[in-house]
């Protein structure tokens, strides 16, 4: 009996360290079904993978990119979430809709994600052919609350739209139904290119991606300087048969301060390791390159920085 005792109790033991030994982190990047929630559950695949079952990831779904930084400083170590940089800042410095709130100086980078492009997509038979033509039309800016709304708003008041734009009542999760029942005239999805969404979309009706003019373009990048323009080539969607002009934002992967060294290097090394395999099953994992990671302009986590620099990748003193 004793050395059932002794031979129970190392098993006990074992299995303890074993489930100690398993770091756990949470992904929160967007709503269920959009890009960026695919990408996450491919993500959090590959860091499986990656360490061998040594950190697993929950996937949670979000209504986007603000609701992500705002949870950040509240939630515990492994948190990791996307954002574009540009709103981690808005954040850090006070500005709408972060006013009067805290932590987020906490904010750390660990890896570059695919970025942003704004999509402004009507029916082929609307007769919208510009940004322009949507005054008087009823369109969903994006969902509530998110980055890309707030990027649609901004267009809007950029090119003296604003108030003259119907805003759409519907969640973007519900756009293409509701384009696809003439109850809106189009709507806006911030994501990475190709969108499933709008190839599912464009499967079953005719749809239009509206193209900024060059000065158009201009004006926008002049007003938001973390924006840079971007083309999306003919053929990307069903019935584009021309490239299309318009704009993009960066994003990031961020944890806060609160996640360990540990934990960080682990899982940007297991990002890197796995983004060959990574790009084998979606394109949009393919360009990004370590190096991109420094012009995302927010203080990397100490793990992330210690990947960097085994990687040979020159530090800049801003973000260290």
């Amino acid at each position: 009996m004793k050395h059932v005792a002794i031979a129970l109790g190392l098993g006990l033991a074992l299995a303890t360290t074993a489930v100690q030994a398993q770091t756990r982190v949470t992904l929160k990047s967007a709503a269920a079904g959009t890009s960026y929630y695919v990408m996450t559950v491919q993500l959090g695949e590959a860091l499986r993978t990656a360490t061998a079952g040594k950190v697993t990831a929950t996937v949670e779904e979000s209504q986007g990119s603000v609701q992500n930084v705002k949870e950040a400083p509240r939630r515990q170590g492994g948190f990791v979430f996307t954002t574009p940089p540009s709103l981690v800042r808005t954040a850090q410095a006070g500005g709408k809709p972060f006013e009067g709130e805290s932590g987020y100086d906490d904010i750390r980078t660990l890896f570059v994600m695919p970025g942003i492009t704004m999509h402004f997509v009507v029916r082929a038979d609307s007769g919208i052919t510009g940004l322009s033509g949507l005054e008087g039309k009823t369109f969903i800016p994006g969902g509530r609350g998110t980055f890309t709304q707030r990027q649609s708003e901004a267009v809007f008041k950029l090119f003296g739209l604003e108030g003259k734009v119907k805003i759409g009542e519907v969640e973007l999760s519900n756009a293409p139904a509701a384009l696809r029942n003439r109850q809106v005239d189009g709507f806006a999805t911030g994501s990475s290119h190709p969108t499933s969404m709008l190839q599912e979309l464009g499967a079953t009706i005719p749809i239009r991606i509206l193209p900024l003019g060059t000065a158009e373009l201009a004006r926008v990048l002049e007003a938001d300087k973390g924006a840079s323009a971007v083309t999306i080539p003919a053929n990307t969607y069903p019935g584009q048969d021309a490239p299309v002009a318009t704009f993009g934002l960066p994003v990031g992967a961020f944890t806060t301060a609160k996640t360990d060294d540990a934990t960080a290097y682990e899982v940007v090394k297991a990002f890197w390791t796995q983004q060959a395999a990574l790009a084998k099953t979606n394109p949009v994992w393919g360009p990004l390159k370590p190096a991109e990671v420094m012009a995302l302009g927010i203080k990397l986590h100490p793990g992330a920085a210690r990947y960097y620099a085994e990687a040979g990748i020159a530090i800049p003193d801003a973000v260290k």
